[in-house]
C-alpha cells in the first residue's frame, strides 16, 4: 500500500479525458457512461461535467446523489472515485468551466438551454499504479 497525495494523483490523471460516471437508477442498477474531463484535472476532490438537464443520469442523481468515477489511463494507471453529485445551473460556473471543446456539444455554448454541470465532489479515491495501490481521502461532499 503506497501513501500517494492528491496533487501526485492529479499529475498522473492530465492526460485522461474521460471518465467512466456511475449512478444508482430508479430501479437499483448501476447505470455508468462516459463523461469528458474537459482537460481539468488539477485533482482536489471535485470533478465537473457538462450534461442535458432531462437526462437520466441527472434523473439519476437528483434522486440518490451517490456516484462513482473511473478513470484509466497509461501504464496499468486506474483511479476509482466514491464520492457525492450536486447539479448546478449556475452560469457563472458554467463560464470557470467552460471549455472551446464544448461547443462541438453545445452550440449555443453556455446559454443553451437545457444545459446544466454535474459537480462530482470525491470522499474518497483508489488508485492502482502498476502493482502499488492506495487510497486518499478528501474533503468530503463539499457543497458549492
Amino acid at each position: 500500500m503506497s501513501d500517494k497525495n492528491p496533487s501526485e494523483i492529479a499529475s498522473k490523471m492530465r492526460d485522461i479525458d474521460i471518465a467512466m460516471l456511475s449512478t444508482h437508477t430508479d430501479g437499483g442498477a448501476i447505470a455508468g457512461r462516459p463523461m469528458s474531463n474537459n482537460g481539468e484535472v488539477d485533482y482536489d476532490g471535485d470533478s465537473y461535467y457538462f450534461t442535458w438537464e432531462k437526462s437520466r443520469m441527472v434523473d439519476d442523481i437528483k434522486r440518490n446523489p451517490k456516484v462513482g468515477l473511473s478513470f484509466q489511463g497509461k501504464k496499468a494507471f486506474m483511479v476509482a472515485v466514491e464520492g457525492e453529485a450536486d447539479v448546478i445551473k449556475d452560469k457563472a460556473m458554467f463560464k470557470k468551466h467552460w471549455t472551446p471543446d464544448l461547443d462541438d456539444w453545445f452550440k449555443d455554448g453556455v446559454d443553451t438551454n437545457g444545459l446544466v454541470l454535474i459537480k462530482v465532489s470525491a470522499v474518497r479515491a483508489h488508485y492502482w499504479d502498476g502493482e502499488d495501490e492506495g487510497e486518499i481521502k478528501l474533503n468530503g461532499a463539499k457543497r458549492h
